[in-house]
C-alpha cells in the first residue's frame, strides 16, 4: 500500500478545497524565496544566544523559545550564521579521470548542519572526485508536499531544472533522505524534463560503496577504543529500498562498534510537518524510537536524514537519554581525518 503517495493526494485536495492552512503558507512563502530562507537562517545564527538556551553540552542541541507552530519544550539545532554553500567555492575539482558529482545540499545541511557537509566533501576528495555545488539550488519541496502545496512544488522543481541543468555531472548526490526522494522520486512524476533525475540521483552511500570507500575503510587498521554506534533507517531512504549501504559503511568504520538495534526501520516520528501540527503524537512515537537506541546500548546513533537527527536528539533529550544523534558523514569524516593523521 503506497501509504506516502496517498496521504500526499489527500493533503493537495484538501488544499486545492479549504486552502492552506497558515503554516503551509508561511512553509510555501519561505521556499519559494531563496533570499528570504538565507535571510532568516543567518539571522538565527547571529541571534542564536537570544534565540536559544543551552542545554547539556552532551545533547548537541538548544532549547528554542516559544515561537508560532514550534512546541516550548521542543530542542531544535542551532542555526549557522554562514550557511554550507556560502562556504565553498561552485567547483571543487579532483582526479583526472574521477567521475563528476552535483552535490544537492538540501536545507538541513546548508543552514543546521553544514559540518555534515563538510564531512561529506572530505569523503569525496578522500576518493578524488570532482564535486560541484550548484549556489542556485533552491530546496527539494519535501516540505511544500507535506502541506499540500503543488505550485511551490512545482515551481521549486522548474528552478532547480535549470540550475542543475547548467552543470554537467555524471551523477546528483543527496545526503539527506528527503531531497533524494525529492529529487528521485517525486521530481519524474511531474513530467519528462525531470526523466534523468531517476538514472542521476543517488544517496551519498550508495555512491560511496560503489566507489568501493568500503573496502578501502576495512583496510585500515581498528582502533583500541570504539564507540558502539546505532543506525536508524530514515522513511524516504527505507522506502526507496536504500538500507544495506549506510550500514555497510558504519560496519566498516575503525572507530565504530556498529550494533543494529531493534525496530531501526519504524518512523522517528518526524513526519514532515506532522511533528509540528501533532507534536505531543510525535513525542510518543518517538519516545520508542529512544527506548529502543537506549535498549542497543549504543552511545551515538547515526542516520542519514538532518530532519531525523533532529527528531531523534529532541527524543532522547526527552527521554533524558545520554546518547547523540549524528549524521553517519560525521564519523566518516572522523575516521578519514585520523587516516590523515597517521599519513
Amino acid at each position: 500500500m503506497p501509504t506516502e503517495e496517498i496521504v500526499a493526494a489527500t493533503r493537495l485536495k484538501i488544499a486545492e478545497r479549504k486552502g492552506l492552512s497558515t503554516f503551509g503558507k508561511g512553509v510555501a512563502t519561505v521556499l519559494k524565496h531563496q533570499g528570504l530562507m538565507d535571510l532568516l537562517a543567518k539571522g538565527g545564527g547571529a541571534l542564536s544566544s537570544l534565540l536559544f538556551k543551552k542545554l547539556p553540552d552532551n545533547s548537541g542541541m538548544r532549547l528554542r523559545f516559544p515561537a508560532p507552530f514550534i512546541s516550548a519544550d521542543r530542542t531544535l539545532p542551532k542555526l549557522t550564521a554562514k550557511p554550507f554553500r556560502d562556504r565553498y567555492p561552485e567547483l571543487i575539482p579532483g582526479q583526472v579521470g574521477q567521475p563528476t558529482v552535483l552535490f544537492f545540499t538540501g536545507c538541513g545541511i546548508n543552514y543546521m548542519y553544514p559540518e555534515s557537509g563538510e564531512a561529506m566533501l572530505q569523503a569525496l576528495r578522500f576518493l578524488g572526485v570532482n564535486v560541484v555545488i550548484p549556489k542556485g539550488q533552491v530546496c527539494c519541496g519535501l516540505p511544500a508536499v507535506s502541506a499540500g502545496a503543488a505550485a511551490t512544488v512545482e515551481g521549486l522543481a522548474e528552478q532547480n531544472l535549470a540550475e542543475l541543468g547548467k552543470h554537467q555531472c555524471d551523477y546528483i548526490v543527496t545526503a539527506c533522505a528527503s531531497c533524494n526522494a525529492g529529487l528521485g522520486k517525486i521530481y519524474p512524476q511531474l513530467g519528462e524534463e525531470f526523466a534523468e533525475y531517476q538514472t542521476k540521483v543517488k544517496d551519498i552511500f550508495v555512491f560511496l560503496v560503489e566507489m568501493g570507500l568500503v573496502e578501502k575503510l576495512e583496510g585500515l587498521p581498528k582502533a583500541a577504543v570504539r564507540t558502539r554506534v546505532t543506525y536508524h533507517d530514515p522513511c524516504h531512504l527505507r522506502t526507496r529500498g536504500i538500507t544495506r549501504e549506510p550500514r555497510q559503511i558504519l560496519e566498516s568504520l575503525p572507530q565504530v562498534d556498529y550494533v543494529e538495534m531493534e525496530a531501526a526501520g519504524t518512523c522517528c516520528g518526524l513526519g514532515g510537518t506532522y511533528s509540528v501540527y501533532h507534536y505531543d503524537t510525535s513525542k510518543k512515537i518517538g519516545a520508542k524510537k529512544a527506548g529502543f537506541i537506549k535498549e542497543s546500548g549504543a552511545e551515538l546513533v547515526a542516520t542519514d536524514c538532518p530532519g531525523c537527527i533532529m527528531q531523534l536528539q529532541d527524543s532522547i533529550n526527552h527521554a533524558s537519554g545520554k546518547q547523540r544523534a549524528v549524521h553517519i558523514l560525521d564519523l566518516l569524516a572522523e575516521a578519514l581525518a585520523g587516516q590523515a593523521e597517521k599519513g
